[in-house]
């Protein structure tokens, strides 16, 4: 069973996450915004982030470029999951460190999908 942090400051976007992460068998820790996410990825060192960009305080970009820069976290994939669905935002998103880009409305399938596809072997 893996560790997924996601990170979103909707309460239903969390729960909508949550129950599509958990119905592949695995674990859930959240946070309402970045910087409360980069202090989970810390404490917790979860396996895969699931990372809103427009949220209050630190965005999602930031946050991404924060854990993707830190020793302790740097090796966390992160998949931004937003409503920013411009190329540009894409691009961006992963030039901060993101491996992968899903906007919302979430696409089930695309999120469980990328999910599988960048979660550390064995996991």
């Amino acid at each position: 069973m893996a560790k997924v942090l996601i990170v979103d400051d909707s309460p239903s976007q969390l729960l909508v996450l949550k129950r599509i992460v958990e119905s592949l068998g695995h674990s859930v820790v959240t946070a309402e915004d970045g910087n409360q996410g980069v202090a989970m990825a810390k404490q917790h060192i979860p396996d895969l982030i699931l990372m809103d960009v427009v949220m209050p305080n630190l965005n999602g970009f930031q946050a991404t470029r924060t854990i993707a820069r830190e020793k302790t976290t740097s090796h966390i994939p992160v998949i931004l999951v937003t409503t920013k669905d411009q190329e540009t935002d894409r691009v961006w998103g992963l030039r901060q460190g993101a491996k992968g880009y899903i906007t919302k409305p979430v696409n089930e399938g695309q999120l469980v999908k990328a999910i599988q596809e960048f979660m550390p072997a064995g996991r």
